[in-house]
């Protein structure tokens, strides 16, 4: 995030081979949510969080990891480098984690020998445990102004690339760069978005390429907030406003995101990539702010990011791209003591350094935490449903749990042939991986009560059957 680098206010995952007594996979299988649920299971799929850490008082990260396992809905994580303590952190959580090659390293990143050892020592150890789905080089790069970054942005993301592809990594793991709003010179109305001269040609046509290549989405920082003035505050809020009208598309936009996004698809349309997705890396609203802003407070902040939630899991899109959801990564994850500028940078967090929520926009678990046993989301097989099965306790240790799975593999290797790598219920996630071994097993000998006493287990009725 860059303060003051938005443009225009008005922009603004059960086995094939199923034991004979698992006669649960071939029935439907449903979600077991109320209505109030299933919105909650909508927002889990779509919506991450940057988690920064420009502070001196925040909690060890294996501890914020498994905070946002078990105490949250959140399964996407973008860290701002690619430290090993943060990825050991989430390890086994099943978590998305998206890594980052810092500015400064982008020039050596050109280097193929350099790419290969920075992927060797910052990523490939960890594959196997920990769920890296993306790498970012660099982040708001355009917007540096810095010659010789911009010039090595997009050869340094291709030969990262070919590293993957030595590594074999690349189906697993995409490469982007997120940017700023100040890439657009014209924002307004939406529909005539267009990049920066020089930069249109130069930069982004190229970086669009390989990213319709690779496969991978363009992503962007759009914050509505410093695009709010007093007068269009309920529109950068998702509130009931007057909205925008544009007339080269006779659309009306309700929310300032909406022209946002739309602005940056034009651009993208006019240079001929209108079929790449789009993620909006960054997004939020602080908590508190100088007196000269306008809604800082936490009202204001919780009402953005519910609304920004709801909005973005809802299918509905924007006026140039209906019918569509967006990955969205909320800022921040906590409050960073540390950020310079106006007060407002280091109020983003939606929690504070003892995780507590500075305000509540519906990520923690509550109907959640009731309906799901071992992990995200819990199913159950239709006309099943007081079949007995074996699972983690709520709580469980994870230590004890990965020594429960280690003693069940050992003692019968079909029990996990299907959670081993490559397996076809393989996720790097202990709880689920020990909810479906020790119910294999329970299955297997004789359903009785000491089939499940592992210390960590209990009885259930909830299906662990791999549905990732």
């Amino acid at each position: 995030m860059q303060y003051n680098s938005q443009p225009s206010p008005l922009l603004t995952t059960n086995m094939e081979k199923a034991m004979a007594t698992f006669s649960a996979s071939t029935v439907t299988t449903i979600l077991l949510l109320a209505a109030s649920t299933l919105y909650i299971q909508a927002v889990e799929g779509s919506i991450g969080v940057n988690y920064g850490t420009v502070a001196n008082n925040l909690p060890p990260p294996a501890q914020v990891a498994h905070f946002l396992l078990e105490s949250t809905i959140v399964n996407r994580v973008r860290l701002f480098d690619a430290s090993t303590e943060m990825l050991r952190a989430f390890a086994h959580t099943g978590i998305a984690v998206t890594v980052t090659v810092t500015n400064d390293q982008i020039p050596h990143l050109t280097n193929i020998g350099f790419a290969q050892e920075w992927l060797k020592s910052n990523v490939q150890p960890h594959v196997r445990t920990t769920n890296i789905v993306r790498i970012l080089v660099g982040n708001e790069v355009i917007s540096t102004a810095n010659k010789l970054l911009i010039a090595s942005l997009v050869p340094a993301m291709q030969t990262l690339h070919a590293a993957l592809v030595g590594a074999s990594l690349d189906r697993r793991i995409k490469i982007s760069t997120p940017h700023s709003l100040g890439i657009l010179s014209s924002s307004s109305p939406p529909s005539g978005g267009k990049f920066r001269q020089g930069y249109d040609t130069h930069v982004l046509k190229p970086l669009l390429s390989f990213l319709r290549a690779t496969n991978s989405p363009f992503m962007i920082n759009p914050y509505p907030f410093f695009g709010s003035s007093p007068e269009t505050l309920d529109y950068a809020l998702f509130r009931t406003s007057s909205g925008v009208f544009d007339e080269n598309t006779n659309l009306s936009y309700t929310n300032m995101l909406d022209a946002q996004l739309d602005a940056v698809f034009s651009a993208m349309k006019l240079l001929g990539f209108s079929d790449i997705e789009i993620v909006i890396s960054e997004t939020g609203w602080p908590s508190l702010g100088d007196s000269s802003q306008v809604g800082v407070d936490a009202e204001s902040a919780a009402q953005y990011n519910r609304n920004l939630m709801q909005h973005v899991t809802s299918g509905a899109g924007t006026p140039l791209m209906p019918n569509r959801t967006f990955e969205t990564y909320i800022f921040g994850l906590f409050n960073e003591d540390l950020k310079p500028g106006p007060t407002c940078e280091r109020n983003f967090g939606l929690f504070l350094s003892d995780l507590t929520p500075v305000y509540d926009i519906g990520i923690l678990r509550s109907t959640v935490a009731a309906a799901s046993k071992f992990h995200h989301a819990t199913y159950i097989s239709e006309g099943l449903k007081e079949k007995k099965r074996c699972l983690p306790k709520t709580g469980a240790d994870l230590e004890a749990l990965q020594r429960n799975m280690d003693h069940l593999c050992g003692l019968e290797m079909q029990y996990c042939k299907p959670i081993q790598e490559a397996g076809e219920c393989f996720l790097p996630m202990v709880r689920a991986h020990a909810a479906f071994a020790m119910n294999a097993c329970y299955q297997g000998t004789g359903k009785n009560r000491f089939d499940c006493d592992f210390e960590t287990g209990e009885i259930s009725t909830v299906d662990p059957s791999c549905k990732y």
